[in-house]
């Protein structure tokens, strides 16, 4: 098999999303190979000792272990996160479980930012205490919360570049600071940035996490996962621990995902595009008490979130004066909205976190954690923009 810019060109984004990673078998393919196989054979007894004992770039053993398929969709991201080396997974919450339980054992101290998706704190709340990981949160964008909490015996810490679903933005290159004076691990969820805004690799993250399900695959058809960072991590104690557990992606998803990786860039700036559009055109609507998109003026956080990226994704939340019953009526009067607990779909789609994706929130922790009973995630699709905001406009008037 030939590996295309095994010499590491400075392509720009746009053209690693097409041709980085890419590995031809003897036929000369054009779209990369699909490789449905959990096994691999040797030509002789001494040839499968060998490779169990030095195993080669383009040798494999056993599908959980990795596969041609799966290795081309693990170099492409991370080249386009401008990463060593990547992991592929097979769903994201198996990425965030993989990076945090490789990286951490009992007795070990982890640092987390509070606002977080329902099952990233799952994970770090009552997962990781089971097994001995002492665990505190801090409001993420108080960076004197992280200095208390940070201590020399942290072994790492986490956080979600941009929240979800409530839209926060963590200073990184501040808490990445904090966390490497005392030697501990940065590990990011960066499923909201999108691999296309990116900067947590610049920022100093060491593991970088992706829900592939949102964006990279960005319709609607399989589950998949990464975790990026050095050679060392990723190869060390990441395949270590993923490939024994049994959490990696499947070589049919791999080749989905890696697919959709071309138009990946095409797809979330015009996301993007419709995002700001959508929050211009509902800035000061008299049903809101917010509208909430870091990358537009009226963010809390606008002026750091414009300093760490040229885009903040494409999910956007409102805050609706009646509450759950307010929400609940525009929801259903969505038209071209699709109701579901996905984000980053080809198709625009509405959730209410506090009734499903943060239903398990308690009640008197949503309040610090930002979720009202009002609060609506909007994820922009792909239908035309005026569409979208008319729908949104629309809906607004049955409340």
């Amino acid at each position: 098999m030939t590996n295309k810019n095994s010499t590491g060109k400075a392509w720009k984004t746009q053209t690693k999303l097409i041709h980085d990673g890419v590995r031809r078998s003897q036929y000369g393919e054009v779209s990369e190979a699909l490789f449905l196989t959990q096994g691999f054979v040797y030509d002789t007894a001494e040839a499968a000792e060998a490779r169990f004992v030095n195993q080669g770039e383009d040798e494999f053993i056993y599908a959980r272990y990795g596969n041609p398929t799966t290795r081309m969709f693990e170099d492409r991201m991370a080249a386009i996160e401008g990463c060593e080396d990547a992991f592929a997974t097979a769903s994201g919450m198996a990425a965030v479980a993989g990076a945090l339980m490789s990286v951490l054992k009992a007795g070990d101290h982890l640092v987390s930012s509070k606002a977080l998706f329902g099952s990233c704190l799952y994970i770090v709340t009552e997962v990781l205490p089971k097994f001995g990981v002492e665990t505190t949160l801090v409001d993420g964008t108080n960076l004197d919360e992280w200095k208390a909490a940070i201590r020399p015996d942290t072994k790492a810490v986490f956080c979600e570049t941009i929240s979800n679903p409530t839209l926060e933005v963590i200073d990184l290159k501040a808490v990445c600071d904090l966390a490497h004076a005392v030697g501990a691990l940065v590990v990011v969820d960066n499923a909201m940035c999108t691999p296309i805004f990116s900067y947590a690799k610049e920022a100093g993250a060491d593991l970088i996490i992706y829900s592939t399900t949102k964006h990279v695959d960005g319709q609607g058809r399989c589950l998949g996962g990464i975790i990026a960072g050095d050679r060392e991590l990723i190869r060390g104690p990441v395949e270590m621990y993923i490939k024994h557990t049994g959490g990696a992606i499947s070589p049919f998803n791999a080749w989905i995902q890696l697919k959709s990786l071309d138009t990946l860039d095409l797809r979330v700036r015009r996301q993007a595009e419709t995002a700001m559009k959508l929050c211009e055109a509902l800035d000061g609507h008299p049903a809101l008490n917010s509208v909430r998109y870091p990358s537009y003026k009226s963010h809390p956080q606008y002026e750091l979130a414009k300093t760490q990226s040229e885009a903040a994704g494409t999910v956007i939340t409102v805050d609706l004066k009646g509450g759950k019953e307010a929400a609940f009526k525009f929801l259903n009067a969505l038209e071209v909205f699709t109701l579901s607990n996905n984000f980053a779909d080809a198709k625009s789609i509405a959730t209410h976190p506090c009734t499903t994706t943060h239903k398990n929130v308690p009640v008197e922790k949503r309040p610090e954690l930002g979720l009202t009973d009002g609060l609506v995630r909007l994820s922009m699709g792909l239908e035309d923009g005026e569409d979208i905001i008319a729908d949104i406009l629309g809906a607004l008037e049955a409340v």
